[in-house]
């Protein structure tokens, strides 16, 4: 019982001790370096085949490849993208939102089919407003979370550029 209880709790602080409404999960093995452009399941993606070279962790003001990006979400970090028409005082309180990150990344993102999302390894939340509570709760679960196959690798000397 004493086990059981443990195992229970583990599994919900990994988790996060409640589910957030709207998340979406998948499974993504790590360690898929290939070259060029790649076609993902997830619009943004959530993990899969990335490139070689990860994305430095940081604030965007244009696109960044997807093939960089998730190679960071597998060293644990989070990808906040927004509609590149999103209200620039919506893009200010992102902006607050990652401050002090160390393993984010915040950047437009073409194509949107939401004004602003919330990536991690094998996790996705997608939201209206960026003032949306459940972005927090998502950065303080997923940022360097147990869904990362290479949590802690590096965040910076990677790429970093945009498209």
């Amino acid at each position: 019982m004493k086990r059981a209880l443990l195992v229970s709790l583990l599994f919900l602080t990994a988790c996060g001790s409640k589910e957030l409404e709207g998340l979406q999960t998948f499974t993504y093995s790590g360690g898929d370096h290939r070259n060029g452009s790649l076609v993902y399941a997830e619009n943004p993606p959530a993990g899969g085949p990335h490139n070689a070279l990860w994305q430095n962790c940081g604030v965007y003001d244009q696109p960044l490849y997807p093939e960089y990006a998730v190679h960071s979400l597998e060293h644990g970090a989070v990808w906040i993208t927004y509609r590149p028409d999103l209200d620039p005082a919506q893009v200010a309180q992102l902006k607050t939102l990652v401050d002090g990150r160390p393993y984010t990344l915040l950047s437009p993102y073409d194509g949107l089919d939401t004004p602003v999302a919330a990536s991690a390894w094998g996790a996705q939340l997608k939201v209206d407003q960026a003032s949306d509570p459940r972005l927090k709760s998502f950065l303080d679960t997923y940022e360097q979370g147990a869904t990362a196959p290479e949590r802690g690798a590096a965040c910076s000397g990677g790429y970093g550029g945009t498209r």
